[in-house]
Parts: C-alpha cells; structure tokens; sequence
C-alpha cells in the first residue's frame, strides 16, 4: 500500500465524511432537494421521510426512541440547548448546576454565561485520571440543584467517565443528567437508558459524518424534560429547535450512525491494537515520554503523551507530515495550556509538552509504523539540539 503524505492523526477535532455518507447525502442536494417541513407536495415528503428515517438510525444508535433526537446545528449548540435549555425552564424552581473542572470549552463557557446570570455552578475536580468523585458528586447536590452535566468521553485524554453511576446518582436526587458524549458516539457503545442520561449531546463530524449538523437527546418520560428553546421562529423539532433543516447534512448523519452501529465493535479493537503500538513504539524509546490520562478506560482511538522537555508546538511543527494537536480544535483560539491536563496535575511545562494523537477509521499500520519512526527521529534531534544549546 502506497503511503500517502501528510498523514491525519487528529480525529478528536474531525473526521473524513466515510464515502458511503458522502453517497447517501448526495441526491438531496440537487435531486430530492425539498424542504422537510413542506408538507403539500412530494418534494417535502420525500425530504421529511429521509430526514425521519436519519432520526430513527440515530435513535438506534444511542438506544432512544426517535422522537427524543432534536436536531442542531452540532454539539456546542446542543450543549447550549440542554443547559440553558433547563436552566431557564426550571429557573423559577432551583439555580444551582454541577459539573467538572476537565469539561470541553462548550460546557464551561456555557456554565460561566449562566453565572453572569445568577446561576450557581459547582465545578468537581478530577484524579490524575481525569474522573469525578462520585462522593464529591453526591455532597455537591443541594436542594436548589436541577442539573449536572458530566462529559462520557473527555476531547483530550479519552478518559471515560462512570456515566451510568452518574446518573443513577442523579436520578435518585431527582435532577437532571447531561451527558456531553460527542467525542464517544460511534466509537463505544452507548444506550441513554442504560445510562440514566436525560440529556445528551453529540455531533456528526466526530463520527464519519459532516460537519455543521448535531442531535440533542431529550427524555419524553420518566422524566419529562422540558427545555425553553434558543431558537424561535417556526416551531421544528418539537418547538425546541427552530430553522429549516439541513436535509443532506441530516441523512449523511444518519448513515453514519448506522455505519458506526454496524462496525464500531471490530474498528474499536483494530484502532485500539493501532493505539497501543503507536504507544509503546514511542515510549519504550524514551523514559521521559509519558501517557496521560486513564489507560484503562479510555476511548480506543485516544492517545494523549507528555513528551517531557519538549516543546509540543515546537515537535508538531517539526513532523509537519502528521497531523496531531496539542490540545482541543474548540480552545485553538485561546493561548493558554490546557485546562484537562492542568486538572489532571500536570504542570505548565508538562502542559505545554503535550500532544494529542487522534486515530480512526482511515488509520493504516503504515501510518503507524510511519508516525512512530518520524516522532523517534524528531524527539532525538530535539533533544541532541537541547543538549548543544546547553553545552556550547
């Protein structure tokens, strides 16, 4: 197999749309190109049957039922939905929301406006692993609590979370639960009744699909959740997401989710086997490189690595033939170190030697092997150049 250069290693920010998606999506664009809300000619039931069929893949997917999968514009607005959402509708009621220190920029940019609004948020720290205390959980609850929103899977060390012990926490305090499982979709199994998830985010680009189109699972019962809608004007997806829908964007996701359903067992273990031995490639080369995060429960496509003494903006600029980052896409615009690994423990320097390896679907073992040798080569010159620069 011939090797293709650059080589994508950066899936936590974004995925290749899988072919088969691109194939689905593509007669609704110039074919069956009605509005799914046009309900008097057959352009709109074409439109509107396609997009409930989506629905209803997707529901499969994360075990709901089809009704309870609003459509958005990706995660960061269905965040925004489900938090502020149920802070408003319930604002008469209770204030006070719980979440972590280690939450994508979504939700703690999201939390920190509902401050500005006289909201009570509490954030839980983390271990060194990256997971919440479930005692600090249960002795963070008050009677003024009516949400909190723990992420399944973190953006940058893969961690993932106890959310279906979360949540029996929560159902027992009678409270909501938000789950952020944007990052996880499509990659492990997930079943929002299992979970005793209420509310939950996720986003098609993450998982194969394209970009600018999300869902947002809201329970219909036991409980109900009532969310106030963001968006006015129209009343789609049950009055709680107004805007013509993005047809094509919409079938392409749905696709996705069924591809995911039907290889997510078998592409685990394959990215997995991939993750690891482009961990112990690099790491058995170097005592002062160091693997972050809970190596026990983590995403199977994640691997986050210190590479102690190194400059990590410094090495990716380096091997500018692999695409990696050093952090979460969503924060690039903040120069700041990461806020997951300085929770975690990490220092600044430590922080800043940080990278982000994302594997995927596309991922081939040339890649590996290639990735392995080019970071080996780059770390060595960095240090021999260190070492010159302290004894000249």
């Amino acid at each position: 197999m011939t090797l293709k250069i650059p080589i994508y290693l950066d899936n936590h920010s974004t995925t290749k749309v899988d072919p088969k998606v691109v194939e689905a999506m593509l007669p609704y664009f110039s074919e069956n190109y009605g509005n799914a809300a046009s309900r008097q000619h057959e352009f709109g039931w074409k439109a509107e049957a396609a997009v409930e069929n989506a629905r209803k893949q997707i529901a499969r997917l994360v075990g709901a039922e089809n009704p309870e999968i609003v459509f958005t514009s990706g995660g960061t607005e269905s965040i925004n939905l489900a938090l502020k959402g149920v802070a408003e509708a319930y604002a008469s009621k209770r204030n006070h929301i719980i979440t972590a220190t280690t939450e994508h920029k979504a939700v703690l940019d999201t939390c920190a406006r509902l401050e500005e609004h006289g909201f009570e948020i509490t954030y839980l720290p983390v271990d060194t692993a990256g997971l919440i205390s479930v005692a600090d959980l249960k002795n963070a609850i008050t009677n003024k609590t009516i949400l909190v929103t723990i992420m399944l899977a973190n953006n940058e060390i893969g961690t993932i979370a106890p959310i279906a012990e979360i949540g029996a926490v929560c159902r027992g305090a009678g409270i909501f639960f938000h789950a952020d499982a944007t990052q996880a979709t499509g990659k492990i199994p997930v079943n929002v009744v299992e979970m005793n998830v209420d509310l939950m985010s996720f986003s098609a680009h993450k998982m194969y699909g394209p970009k600018g189109v999300g869902a947002l699972y809201v329970r219909a019962n036991r409980p109900k959740v009532n969310l106030t809608a963001l968006i006015d004007g129209g009343g789609h997806e049950r009055g709680m997401r107004s805007g013509t829908l993005n047809v094509p964007a919409i079938v392409g996701f749905g696709k996705a989710a069924a591809l995911a359903q039907e290889n997510m067992s078998m592409e685990a273990k394959r990215v997995a086997a991939f993750r690891d031995e482009l961990e112990s490639g690099i790491t058995s080369q170097f005592d002062e490189v160091m693997v972050n995060g809970n190596q026990a429960h983590r995403l199977p496509n994640n691997s986050n690595m210190t590479f102690k003494g190194v400059n990590a903006d410094r090495l990716i600029l380096d091997m500018k033939d692999i695409a990696v980052s050093s952090g979460s896409a969503c924060s690039s615009a903040s120069p700041e170190p990461s806020h997951v690994l300085r929770a975690i423990g990490l220092g600044d320097e430590d922080v800043l030697s940080s990278i982000r390896f994302g594997l995927g679907r596309f991922t081939t073992a040339e890649e590996i092997d290639y990735t392995i040798n080019r970071v080996v080569q780059t770390m060595k010159a960095a240090r021999e150049k260190s070492l010159q620069l302290a004894h000249p």
